[in-house]
């Protein structure tokens, strides 16, 4: 059989699995008898081809896999899933299988959730609106990044009938917060979550080194640049162009065109700085500034960058639907807490269990996930849901997570639809091969579903 025929329905199906709507990807990749759309299902051999994609810009590569410090959190959210090992229990009938799972009232196709990355604008020419086409087209909920290089509006219609949410990098003016938060309501985001552990840029030396900030260019600001309020506050209108990006990103090249005059580029820079002002300005916001998002929020209010026990207690205090236990990647605090040991100690609170239980207060996860049986981990302690998109670390290789990015980088909206169907159908096999048909079956049963070794 040649490499590039196409197995029959009788030989596809030797090398197919079990009854299941994710799973079924690998028998299809089987029967195409073909490479996988991004080369390789393998995070370490896409994140590799994507590394080669950016050769000629590898300030890009770097903002990417860039971490705070010396990468020790980094290490460490990779370190703490080793710790957890899966107890597989074998004779259950497990041939059918589903991974739905429900998430503020919405049931979708799995417990996956696109992460926020910003910035896509320089890894691929269509940036944010590939991958939310992909998630669109697969139902997979997406949260688009305030640091995003298109759009509010623009990647809403990209997103179609899809579910998003939008991540909110908190402007100092109520009239800019209130504009964004008005147009992401106007354009179907149903929950807005707030990202509280990046009041300032943490310390990243590969970003500081080659002196790499996408932002002072204005690249990673479309959302403040198609803002009403925002403009307005410039003396200026309304930039309704979705293409400001040019792929690749050229920061010399920017520099070049700022030095001799260039008009567009000094308006760019210029108000690069004002959004700077505005937002990640060294303004660390408290509890008690969350209520004015609560009063203009109707929809799910969500936290994103918690790691502590306390300050989970705390969000249920003040009304906060949920939190996504984060340390943005091992990108601020170096030396910071994995996620992992975050999650678990954060579970062991009976004030955070009650909630849960009640249906009051909604646990996801990010950080450090790379494969099925991560998200298989994090679900059976406790998160009801996983942010995929954040750097994972793999043994030998300095940092080869964010593997949507990767993909996106790789092949576009392909790529994304790729990555996704590949760790959606590792987890579903994971959980039937470790005998358990759903998510309810696992969802906290640490010490059951998974143990812990030292």
């Amino acid at each position: 059989m040649s490499g590039s025929s196409t197995a029959s329905p009788e030989e596809s199906r030797t090398y197919g699995s079990a009854p299941g709507r994710w799973s079924g990807y690998m028998r299809e990749l089987f029967a195409s008898r073909r490479p996988p759309p991004l080369g390789s299902v393998d995070p370490d051999k896409i994140e590799a081809a994507a590394r080669e994609k950016l050769k000629d810009s590898p300030g890009s590569f770097a903002f990417v896999f860039g971490n705070a410090g010396s990468g020790e959190t980094f290490r460490n959210n990779r370190a703490a899933f080793s710790k957890w090992q899966i107890v597989p229990r074998m004779l259950r009938d497990v041939t059918h299988r589903t991974i739905e799972t429900t998430l503020f009232g919405v049931t979708h196709p799995s417990p996956l959730i696109v992460a926020p990355i910003g910035c896509q604008g320089i890894l691929h020419a269509d940036g944010e609106l590939a991958t939310a086409r992909a998630a669109g087209g697969l139902g997979i909920p997406m949260i688009l990044s305030g640091a995003a290089t298109k759009s509010i509006e623009a990647v809403a219609k990209a997103n179609g009938s899809g579910h998003r949410w939008y991540q909110l990098y908190w402007p100092l003016n109520d009239d800019i917060t209130l504009s964004i938060l008005s147009r992401a309501k106007q354009h179907n985001y149903s929950a807005l979550v707030v990202t509280v552990d990046t009041m300032a840029i943490g310390w990243r030396p590969y970003d500081i080194d080659a002196a790499f900030i996408p932002f002072a260019h204005s690249v990673g600001i479309q959302v403040a640049l198609s803002d009403p309020a925002f403009m307005k506050a410039q003396g200026l209108e309304v930039d309704s162009n979705d293409d400001v990006v040019q792929f690749p990103y050229d920061p010399a090249k920017f520099d070049e065109l700022y030095v001799n005059g260039d008009e567009k580029t000094r308006r760019g820079v210029k108000l690069a700085a004002a959004w700077g002002q505005q937002a990640v300005n060294g303004v660390f916001r408290t509890w008690t500034h969350v209520e004015f998002l609560r009063q203009n929020w109707e929809g799910p209010l969500i936290i994103k960058g918690i790691v502590s026990v306390e300050d989970a207690e705390l969000a249920i205090d003040n009304g906060i639907d949920g939190i996504i236990v984060s340390n943005h990647g091992g990108r601020q605090v170096d030396g910071a807490i994995s996620t992992l040991l975050a999650l678990e100690r954060i579970m062991a609170s009976p004030k955070v269990k009650a909630a849960q239980a009640s249906g009051k207060f909604t646990i996801l996860f990010d950080s450090g996930i790379r494969s099925g049986a991560d998200i298989f981990r994090a679900i059976a302690l406790g998160a009801q849901g996983v942010l995929q998109g954040t750097r994972a670390f793999a043994e030998g290789i300095f940092a080869v997570g964010r593997t949507y990015a990767y993909a996106l980088t790789v092949a576009g909206q392909a790529g994304v639809e790729a990555h996704i169907k590949s760790i959606l159908a590792d987890f579903e096999l994971t959980l039937g091969l470790s005998g358990y048909r759903s998510i309810a079956e696992i969802q906290g049963k640490a010490g059951v579903a998974t143990i812990k070794v030292e």
